[in-house]
């Protein structure tokens, strides 16, 4: 992927995503590096659109869910199927089949039903009856989810939260770009007129080339004391699994190529510890009634952690 091709993303995104450079440049991060995005927000500040967006500007098969209590893990996967015609089985492939899925609010289905995606996010791969089925080589899950305060929700279990690479926080948009987004939809929505700036090929062949940026040995390590810290913090009884710190390594990796550079800098990490590890964390409970923020602890352990020279 060249440089421009990179700022053809990023201005199809922005485009419908006004005063969100951040997050989209967060969300492109994610996709170099080859990472699922949890999107945590309250309704209505443009978290589908997002995924939308996304989707067609890299011309992939995109397909959306909508999680609700009744949805059983078939309905993600899909099964197999008796005809009565042939007496035979035959597999129905479920809506996890394409290459963006949009998960919209995950939590509001059970455990099990969230625990259908876990295989295909970690895996690339659904295991039925028996036969693992592969997903296409680039497979993006972007779920999204109400804060759990709101009514009708679980929260998704450590093991769900894990296999996310980052979770994102959208917002609500500053004054200037909500008349601007009120503006550009009174006729009709930007997403109508967006067009397809990169191929799958483009992206997969960008992701190989994310993995040969370089990482100092320095700078490896000043990572790993970042993830580890997080499980000695007396605030926290869940700290970062080692997934966290491959993750972390990849992101990494994917904004210093969004950057045009061919190596991490200690700054790639620093802006990226909080999204990809923050959700990870369990805080004690004491820590917990005190009102203390997981992004907080993260922040906090990032800034006492000594940077390389």
């Amino acid at each position: 992927m060249t440089t421009s091709l990179c700022a053809s993303l990023r201005a199809n995104l922005t485009s419908v995503m006004q005063g969100k450079d951040d997050i989209v440049d967060l969300l492109l991060t994610a996709l170099l590096a080859n990472g699922h995005v949890l999107l945590e927000d309250v309704p209505g500040v443009g978290k589908t659109t997002l995924a939308k967006a996304l989707a067609t500007s890299i011309q992939g098969a995109y397909n959306r869910i909508q999680f609700t209590p009744d949805m059983l893990p078939a309905d993600i996967t899909g099964g197999m199927i008796y005809s009565p015609k042939s007496g035979d089985f035959t597999f129905r492939a479920g809506p996890v089949f394409c290459n963006v899925l949009l998960g919209d609010e995950i939590n509001r289905a059970s455990p099990r039903t969230q625990s259908a995606l876990l295989e295909a996010m970690s895996e690339r791969q659904v295991s039925i009856e028996g036969a693992a089925r592969p997903l296409p080589e680039l497979f993006l899950v972007i779920a999204t989810q109400n804060p759990i305060e709101f009514h009708g929700t679980y929260p998704l279990p450590e093991a769900q939260l894990d296999r996310f690479a980052m979770r994102l926080a959208i917002g609500y948009p500053d004054a200037d770009s909500e008349c601007r987004i009120v503006l550009e939809q009174r006729k009709r929505h930007p997403l109508q007129d967006l067009q397809t700036v990169a191929t799958l090929a483009d992206i997969t062949n960008a992701q190989q080339q994310v993995r040969d940026i370089a990482m100092e040995p320095t700078v490896l390590r000043y990572l790993t004391d970042i993830v580890r810290a997080t499980r000695t913090d007396p605030k926290v009884t869940l700290g970062a699994s080692p997934r966290a710190s491959l993750d972390l390594y990849r992101a990494a990796q994917a904004r210093a190529f969004l950057n045009n550079r061919d190596y991490v800098l200690p700054d790639d990490i620093k802006a990226l510890a909080v999204p990809v590890i923050a959700h990870r964390l369990s805080l004690d409970p004491k820590a917990a009634y005190t009102g203390i923020d997981k992004k907080t602890i993260v922040a906090d352990i990032v800034a006492r952690t000594k940077v390389p020279a």
